[in-house]
């Protein structure tokens, strides 16, 4: 069995150092413009999404290390979203990883900008990473899509509409779900599989798992965490009229889904038939995070 922790930081620890290097030739003009994208950028997190994409790739016998454009293309797309849902017009959270959120510190218009300059210059090291070969140009596309208009995009605004909707659903929640969350977290190990011929189907339908699984553990942790824990503003989602599994199925029912999307999960990995044990334990590790 492998000490999972240790092997988490070796992915993480490797792409922080990554993507430290490249904050630190970013020069964009003016100076708060890069300053703003390092900010949100450089603010921590669990970097699951690279922790994902990179841990793929080393299960299925990649130089995982040499694929950090990909993984750094990921956390900007997942950044510039977090940034966009902390400001007003949106979420309106003031805090994102237990630090002001960018909006905060830049104001609203530096922080559209720094989310529209992180999603841009992703799109950027995605075209540079696409010349490597048909499958970086596959891998791309699976990317962009994740987080377009028919991914992650059409999750954001689908929980927009849906806020304090009298109405509560269980198939807009699953839209909810599997659009806003679920398809980038399901992107990192689809694009694996695509770079290295390897189990797509099976990834593609592991991730959009694990991704209703955190999307699952996220609502529950808006009830029950804490502000030290999760770094964020709590409660807001059920003051705001949010639409959440604890909203459709109730506090005790939402804690079953998860345990049963985490099996699903550990299933699913059955069938791929190379050392998946780090996959196991994330499932474990995301069913009962606390941040």
């Amino acid at each position: 069995m492998i000490d999972f922790r240790v092997k988490y930081a070796e992915y993480a620890d490797a792409f922080e150092a990554a993507l430290k290097e490249y904050c630190d030739k970013m020069n964009f003009q003016p100076s708060v413009l890069t300053d703003s994208m390092r900010y949100s950028l450089l603010l921590g997190g669990k970097r699951i999404r690279p922790v994902l994409f990179l841990s793929a790739l080393d299960a299925f016998g990649a130089e995982w290390k040499q694929e950090m454009g990909f993984a750094i293309a990921l956390e900007m797309i997942h950044t510039y979203s977090l940034i966009h849902d902390d400001l007003p017009a949106m979420d309106n959270d003031d805090f994102r990883r237990g630090k002001p959120s960018n909006h905060k510190v830049f104001g609203e218009a530096n922080a559209i900008l720094a989310g529209d300059a992180l999603l841009n210059t992703a799109f950027s090291l995605m075209f540079e990473a696409a010349a490597k070969g048909v499958e970086y140009l596959y891998a791309a596309r699976c990317l962009c899509d994740a987080a377009g208009a028919g991914g992650m995009i059409a999750g954001q605004s689908a929980d927009i509409l849906y806020t304090a909707s009298e109405e509560v659903s269980k198939d807009e929640l699953e839209f909810i779900y599997e659009h806003k969350t679920g398809n980038l977290i399901a992107a990192p190990v689809t694009m694996a599989a695509i770079l290295t011929g390897e189990y797509y189907f099976e990834m593609k339908q592991f991730g959009h798992d694990l991704g209703f699984l955190f999307q699952l553990t996220d609502d529950i942790l808006d009830e029950t965490g804490t502000f030290g824990e999760v770094g964020k503003t709590l409660g807001k989602d059920k003051a705001s009229g949010k639409l959440t599994c604890v909203k459709v199925y109730g506090l005790q029912a939402s804690e079953l889904q998860a345990d049963l999307y985490a099996e699903k999960c550990h299933r699913i990995l059955e069938a791929v038939n190379k050392n998946v044990d780090f996959f196991h334990a994330l499932i474990d590790f995301v069913r009962n995070r606390k941040k």
